[in-house]
């Protein structure tokens, strides 16, 4: 094996091992129960490694480390903050809601990076990617549909195009 094809085995048994690691109970952790618990993972971990890299090859292009990371970042403040919005909105019985509907213009063609960005963003408390029939909208329904929270679809899709390399061709094709 060569060392382009060793990094996404690599990288796919670590996240499939890690993976396995959140499923353990706590007592897995000490070093007398380590044994079979650890070593059935590592046998789950390169089996699904394998079956994975089979079902879906690497493609062109690489995932860069710092813009991951920018959006990892940004998804956490957003999830937490939304978090809070959507507690106080549920628990302040003052508070008004106006939900509506966001229709955001996206550079990501439909297929699956696109299905990806509409269930992260999903994830964030007050929006939900709804879907849209038109090659270049994304539908979401958000609890505040301010020109705020369509800004943050805009620069959450720019960070997310930033994370592989092949995105940035892409969305440099798709802008009129």
């Amino acid at each position: 094996m060569t060392a382009r094809p060793l990094v996404p085995f690599v990288a796919r048994s670590a996240l499939f091992f890690a993976f396995w690691l959140l499923l353990l109970e706590p007592d897995a952790f000490s070093l007398a129960a380590m044994g079979v618990d650890w070593v059935l993972g590592l046998a789950a971990a390169i089996a699904a490694t394998l079956l994975s890299l089979r079902l879906l090859p690497p493609g062109p292009g690489t995932v860069r480390p710092w813009p991951l990371l920018k959006y990892v970042r940004r998804f956490m403040t957003q999830s937490f903050v939304g978090g809070v919005d959507v507690a106080c909105r549920a628990l302040d019985p003052r508070s008004v809601s106006q939900p509506g509907l966001i229709s955001h213009r996206t550079r990501l063609r439909p297929g699956p990076r696109r299905t990806l960005f509409g269930a992260l963003t999903s994830q964030i408390p007050g929006s939900v990617a709804l879907g849209s029939d038109q090659p270049d909208e994304m539908l979401y329904h958000c609890l505040d549909p301010s020109p705020s929270a369509a800004r943050d679809l805009v620069e959450n899709e720019a960070l997310f195009l930033a994370i592989r390399a092949t995105d940035h061709a892409e969305q440099q094709e798709s802008c009129p």
